[in-house]
């Protein structure tokens, strides 16, 4: 632009705004799996033993989560684990 002064090009100012109004879409998309406290995870643990997704083994001290095969020893990292799955699973089959 000849002659105009620098400071009052705002053509990056959409850009820069574009950007932010994007970035704030997919935090809003994301599922957020840090809010589980142990209380949580242990009624969504409960919960998933009782529906057969996860299957304790005494043995080893560990639960499995049936549909990804996965064990854990811990309830909360489970917990999480599979939060961010389903979440997974949702964002695949709207993708379809």
């Amino acid at each position: 632009m000849p002659g105009t002064d620098a400071l009052d090009d705002a053509s990056a100012d959409h850009e820069r705004f574009e950007a932010d109004l994007i970035a704030q879409d997919q935090d809003a998309a994301r599922v957020s799996v840090a809010d589980i406290d142990e209380r949580r995870a242990h009624s969504l643990v409960n919960d998933l033993v009782d529906d057969d997704v996860i299957t304790p083994i005494p043995d080893e001290r560990v639960l499995v989560h049936e549909p990804s095969d996965e064990a854990f020893d811990s309830i909360l990292q489970l917990a999480v684990f599979h939060r961010g799955w389903t979440a997974a699973r949702d964002t695949d089959e709207g993708g379809e």
